[in-house]
């Protein structure tokens, strides 16, 4: 017989030290991960670029960036390397945190979270309704974009550094990975 670890949930989470890793909860499973790397650092800096640029410029809501708690549920708690939230949920918004699934969530992969952002965070952002989800592979130079239709996610395409990806949550915005990978 298997015992399963005691269930952590948001109250726990916020009272974990301050320690510089990435706390997350996932299913009441807490996960802890080092800080990125520097490259991991360039591609989200120029991605988190291109999205503020547009959104601001066109008045389409807020671009946020890690570390910014996403709370899903009390037992779910994320921090997505990059995340949208349209004008139109701004109410999800608070002085702390992201109370609901925001529209768009891009995840960096790195060696200890490719597994995590693949399936795990996947499989959760499906369940809460992220509309769209981005997994960016700093090693192939690639990026893989999720739809969510049906309450399931479409997967629209896998990306190479030489196209051009239009966001779907965001209307009119496309960005050339050729910038981001470069």
């Amino acid at each position: 017989m298997t015992t399963r670890a005691k269930t952590v949930t948001y109250d726990d989470y916020l009272a974990l030290p301050d320690d510089g890793k990435k706390h997350e909860i996932i299913d009441g499973e807490l996960y802890m991960t080092p800080a990125p790397l520097t490259n991991h650092q360039r591609i989200s800096g120029r991605i988190e670029f291109e999205l503020r640029k547009f959104v601001t410029e066109n008045k389409l809501g807020e671009v946020f960036y890690a570390p910014l708690d996403v709370v899903l549920s009390m037992t779910d708690i994320v921090q997505p390397d990059i995340l949208f939230v349209s004008k139109d949920r701004s109410h999800i918004i608070t002085k702390k945190n992201i109370i609901a699934a925001p529209d768009l969530i891009i995840e960096i992969l790195s060696e200890t979270t490719e597994t995590l952002d693949r399936v795990t965070k996947k499989n959760l952002y499906e369940r809460y309704g992220v509309k769209e989800y981005w997994i960016v592979d700093p090693s192939a130079r690639t990026v893989e974009q999720y739809v969510l239709e049906n309450k399931s996610y479409r997967n629209v395409g896998t990306f190479k550094e030489q196209d051009v990806v239009e966001v779907k949550t965001i209307g009119g915005l496309t960005v050339k990975l050729g910038e981001v990978f470069e």
